[in-house]
This record gives structure tokens, sequence and C-alpha cells, in this order.
């Protein structure tokens, strides 16, 4: 399995991002995918999650109405926009599978190799 993400990058505080994960080596439809971020000194956290079928999704309370989380079943990608993002939105930020829609990082099977998303205030 392969998680490969990009779209990371430098960007002022109130701008977008969109996070691209393509996956291969798996079933993409039948895993739910979670975004994730670590920021330094900082243990990995939840950001976003969203079910296998696209019809179910999870925020962390801090990126809800600001981050939204897509996904497409035919070309194998799963999304992030990320809009109004702010300095404390700093972090590499990974994408991940399972087979199971959650939101807690130990559930999580397989992990992209990350991306790195830096807000300037």
């Amino acid at each position: 399995v392969q998680l490969q993400a990009c779209g990371g990058g430098l960007v002022q505080a109130g701008g977008s991002l969109r996070l691209s994960c393509a996956a291969s080596g798996l079933t993409f439809s039948r895993y739910a995918m979670g975004w994730f971020r670590q920021a330094p000194g900082k243990e990995r956290e939840s950001v976003a999650a969203i079910s296998r079928s696209g019809g179910g999704t999870y925020y962390a309370s801090s990126v809800k109405g600001r981050l939204t989380i897509s996904r497409d079943n035919v070309n194998n990608t799963v999304y992030l926009q990320m809009n109004s993002l702010k300095p404390e939105d700093t972090a590499v930020y990974y994408c991940a599978a399972n087979r199971d829609y959650g939101s807690r990082v130990y559930e999580y099977d397989y992990w992209g190799q990350g991306t790195l998303v830096t807000v300037s205030s």
C-alpha cells in the first residue's frame, strides 16, 4: 500500500491550500481515509476523516468550518481543502487509510509520508 501526499507549502495566514493524497495497492473504496497532523514537539492529532463512501465526515473542533475533506473513489484520491489558515495550523500533514471509519491515530493501518504546511503570520 502506498499513500502519496502532496500540496503542502508556505502560505500567509488567511490563505488556502489543497492537499491531495493518492492511494495505490489497495481497493480504495473499501477504506476510510483520514488526515492527521503533527506540529514540532507535539503528538500527532486527527484533523479530518471520511467514510468509505464519502457520506460520513469527521472534523476536529479546531478546524471545523475551515477545512473540508473529500474523496474521489474513481481516481483513488483523498483531498483536504484548507481555508482561512492560521499559524497554529503549521504542521506536517499525513494521510492514512483504515478499513473502518474512525478518527483516532491508532485506528489507522497505512500512512503516507507527510507534507509540510507552514502558515506565516
